[in-house]
């Protein structure tokens, strides 16, 4: 029995953020299947790049029109891109090569087994794409917004004033107060959980809200 041949396409947006756990449980779920994974695509980029910056895209595209993969394997449509247009002009390209998308998420692939498109998945597409895009304004207003409160409280946005530690030091330093800020908690519960300064979870949070700002998603 022929071998099925894929690649694994992954993404984030900075180098902060680690692609091990897409990898892991995408190459999991291909030697389920009995898959060979012919490569592994990592992009640390925004969502928001553009095409010529997508680099694994690009590649995966390049495997498909040579005939070297049937199937693309990414964790979710997010990770494509959180362009709506890129998306779907990057399913397109596959599916023209008879190349199916399979995203784990909600473990939907874009062709029938016999080849065919996937209705269903086409409208999953659709909506996970709007979602993403969503997101992603959302996010931005609440970080812009965050952005100026601080600047109203009078918090110095950047390397903290009469430190010697660069931001991505600080960050590091207080990774606890960080994670509860992710995880949508104050400025205020995440001091009393940490056991930090009001000051220092102020600081901090500034400082985070710029870097993300800046990274993009």
């Amino acid at each position: 029995m022929k071998t099925t041949k894929v690649a694994i396409l992954v993404r984030v947006s900075t180098e902060k953020q680690e692609t091990d756990r897409q990898i892991t449980e995408l190459q999991a779920y291909a030697d389920s299947k009995g898959y060979e994974v012919v490569e592994v695509l990592k992009e640390t980029v925004s969502g928001r790049a553009d095409e010529v910056d997508r680099l694994g895209l690009i590649r995966a595209e390049e495997l498909a029109a040579i005939g070297k993969i049937k199937k693309v394997l990414v964790h979710e449509i997010s990770r494509l891109s959180r362009k709506n247009s890129i998306t779907h002009r990057f399913i397109e390209s596959l599916e023209n090569y008879g190349v199916s998308l399979y995203w784990h998420s909600q473990g939907i692939e874009t062709l029938l087994a016999n080849g065919k498109r996937n209705p269903a998945a086409g409208i999953m597409v659709a909506l996970l794409s709007e979602i993403a895009r969503a997101e992603v304004e959302t996010l931005r207003e609440r970080i812009m917004s965050g952005l100026a409160e601080a600047r109203k409280k009078g918090v110095k946005l950047g390397r903290p004033a009469g430190s010697k530690s660069s931001a991505d030091e600080l960050l590091k330093k207080h990774q606890d107060i960080v994670r509860n800020l992710k995880n949508g908690q104050s400025v205020r519960n995440t001091g009393k959980i940490t056991g930090k300064g009001f000051s220092t979870v102020q600081r901090v949070k500034a400082v985070w809200l710029q870097e993300t700002t800046l990274a993009g998603v």
